[in-house]
């Protein structure tokens, strides 16, 4: 504790306790160790006293004034480092240290040491060698002393970077299989400034600081890493690094970066989720100014432009530009703007061949991808047109146009056989889900199987896709978008892929409530874990088991289901009947329809079979007996009786019950052009409880 004060020739406990043991008089000699190594003040003498008679311990008095010393030592370091010449400053801090650097392992007096360490650009080899060989002292010291033991000690360097590393890639999976499915929230919807503002990448900033030689290191490990685990969010870190030490100004680093301006540049694209021209061209610039002797640039470039957030910049733009080049009526080989994105999108998608092969070029772009691929994806968007538009036409001008449920064959060719065309199909999938297109979606699943690697199968993509299906969420109901959806693509490879298995139920635990009921208890068996199955997927799918468990509790009865709907009623007609007679039927009378409707003669006093009735008399519902003869009417008052020509129950097509009612005109009803707009909708189709 009190290592180095022999070495200063002051007293420490080891003196006092030898003083001790050899004294005949321990009080004088205690009084004796206070006088020669206490506070050298005459004043102070006489004011000691006072602080007895109020009960102050002298180490309490000694412990605050060292402590305020301390703090003025501190406060004079730091000063001492910022002002005067360079080489003065540098070199009374040395002195200091030297003096000093015998307290280090003293805990009172070690921040004082610390903080001289601190301020010093080159710390002598020697006393670095000691830090470092001390856990306890290297834990202690400032980051700035760090950077200098790690410069000249990579492993050391890789201890501390590799957990942050894992920290990244955790986050990052982490939201890709968060719980919130949303369109409007998923993985791309940060923005990079954000993004920037993360922890590690903070952490991995502070670390770096301005030392290049660090800087290149942690890229080196990126790199390593990338090659290992093919993990694009290495290529997303490399360059949110980048652009966290430009966002500080580091120039000496952001200097010999020569990817520095082209991150940049790129980076505004990302921010704006589209490459204008202007910023395509400087782009442009870049790759082509990539001189002979210096095409390992390109490597680095590649890995930038395998960002995911780059990726799926590049492909929104792509596709946006496809759907232009299909109002100009222009072929994609025509346009220069498209094939450039094509370029850096090979560029990006080829990064891990070229840094593993260390063959620096850029890839060859395949001419039936512009010739044939993108045009056929073309013919797919003037397929929605043609049908969008026949379907806005009057009845008596449509065509018998049927949307095509079918692909080509070179088409599902391109998918499995091609990466680029691959990732292009997805996106295009992405961009026709986001617009509610179920057509085009259900035209394009089957062929989304078998992709190139298994594209259609990652995480990305599977994030984005669920995501987007939530604005599908009402084609659920219906048990062949399901059957498609789930048996023709999520269901085909959940045996050997796990990650399908818990973005399914990601989908699941949002979409549960839609989902057709008979299609969901056969998904719940389906989906039900193995015994490999990882605990992320248990705990998913338990999370779905306590949903529905929930949703069944709440699932409103036959009664309440009646309850709401005619309170929708009576706040469509703005009237209250006297009395409301449901009635669920076994047997029912055929009464026509459209024309003027039934007779009086026909209507009233028709007699019915009920199985079961329920009335609705002075606000509260009423059961009838079963099988009680009822008069299938409703008594309203005479304002309502002049425009209401008859009320019929139809009988349930699978259970349920339904209420259809016919009028003369909707003009004749003061409130009839309202309702129409507002609540048309109730009087047709079935209610189910």
């Amino acid at each position: 504790m009190f290592a180095g004060l022999q070495d200063l020739g002051v007293a420490n406990g080891e003196d006092l306790k030898e003083t001790l043991t050899n004294c005949t008089e321990p009080l004088k000699a205690i009084e004796q160790f206070q006088t020669e190594n206490g506070v050298l003040l005459p004043s102070l003498q006489s004011a000691l006293p006072f602080l007895d008679l109020h009960g102050t311990p002298r180490l309490e008095f000694h412990q605050s004034v060292f402590d305020e010393l301390r703090d003025k030592l501190l406060e004079r370091v730091s000063a001492i480092a910022a002002e005067g010449k360079v080489e003065e400053r540098y070199k009374k801090l040395e002195d200091l240290l030297e003096k000093s650097f015998s307290l280090v392992k003293m805990p009172s007096l070690q921040p004082v040491v610390m903080c001289v360490m601190k301020h010093l650009p080159k710390v002598p080899e020697k006393k670095l060698k000691l830090v470092m060989a001390d856990k306890e002292l290297y834990r202690a010291c400032a980051v700035e002393v760090k950077r200098q033991i790690w410069q000249d000690n990579q492993a050391l360097f890789g201890d501390e970077v590799s957990p942050l590393l894992k920290q990244y890639i955790l986050e990052k999976e982490n939201i890709l299989f968060s719980n919130e499915v949303s369109v409007l929230h998923n993985f791309f919807s940060p923005s990079p400034k954000t993004r920037r503002q993360g922890e590690v990448v903070q952490k991995l900033t502070q670390m770096i600081g301005k030392n290049v030689k660090l800087y290149d290191m942690v890229l080196q490990f990126l790199r390593t890493l990338f090659l290992r685990t093919r993990n694009v969010h290495y290529c997303t870190l490399r360059a949110e690094l980048l652009m966290s030490l430009h966002d500080l100004d580091i120039s000496d680093i952001c200097m010999v970066d020569p990817c520095h301006k082209f991150t940049w540049c790129l980076d505004a694209c990302i921010r704006e989720k589209f490459v204008d021209n202007k910023r395509a061209r400087e782009l442009q610039g870049f790759l082509d100014g990539v001189k002979k002797g210096q095409e390992q640039v390109l490597g680095d470039l590649s890995m930038i432009l395998c960002d995911p957030f780059a990726i799926n910049t590049l492909s929104l733009s792509t596709i946006r530009h496809l759907q232009e080049l299909v109002g100009q009526e222009t072929l994609p080989r025509e346009s220069p703007d498209l094939l450039l994105l094509l370029r850096m999108l090979s560029l990006g998608q080829g990064a891990w061949d070229m840094i593993d092969s260390q063959v620096f070029k850029e890839p060859k772009m395949e001419a039936e991808l512009i010739t044939r691929f993108l045009p056929m994806l073309m013919s797919f968007v003037v397929d929605d047109y043609t049908f969008n538009v026949d379907q806005k036409l009057p009845t008596e001008e449509k065509a018998s146009v049927t949307y095509p449920n079918t692909l080509p064959e070179s088409f599902i060719k391109f998918l499995q056989e091609h990466r680029m065309a691959c990732e292009m199909g997805l996106y295009y999938v992405l961009h026709i889900t986001k617009q509610r297109n179920k057509n085009a979606f259900l035209r394009l699943l089957p062929g989304l199987v078998e992709t190139f690697g298994d594209l259609a199968f990652s995480d990305i993509f599977l994030h984005l896709l669920t995501g987007n299906l939530t604005l599908l969420a009402d084609e659920f109901a219906v048990e062949e978008f399901c059957t498609s959806l789930f048996d023709g693509f999520f269901l085909t490879c959940l045996s050997r892929k796990e990650n399908v298995h818990r973005h399914v139920l990601r989908l699941l635990i949002h979409l549960h409530h839609k989902v057709a009921p008979t299609k969901l208890e056969s998904l719940q068996k389906t989906l039900e874990p193995t015994s490999q199955s990882g605990e992320a997927v248990k705990d998913l799918y338990n999370q779905l088991g306590e949903k529905l468990e929930h949703l069944e509790h709440c699932k409103p009865s036959p009664a309440q289901v009646m309850m709401e709907m005619f309170q929708n009623l009576l706040a469509l007609w703005g009237s209250s009947p006297d009395t409301i007679v449901m009635t669920s039927r076994a047997a029912h009378c055929e009464i026509p329809r459209g024309g003027s409707g039934p007779s009086d003669s026909q209507y009233h006093g028709v007699q019915r079979q009920v199985s079961w009735s329920w009335v609705l008399a002075g606000g509260l519902l009423k059961p009838i007996a079963p099988d009680a003869p009822v008069y299938s009417f409703l008594t309203f008052p005479p304002q309502a009786l002049s425009s209401l020509h008859e009320t019929a129950w139809e009988p349930p097509a699978q259970g349920g019950f339904g209420i259809s009612c016919f009028l003369n005109s909707w003009n004749d009803w003061p409130l009839g052009r309202k309702a129409e707009q507002r609540a048309r909708a109730p009087w047709g189709g079935w209610l189910r409880a």
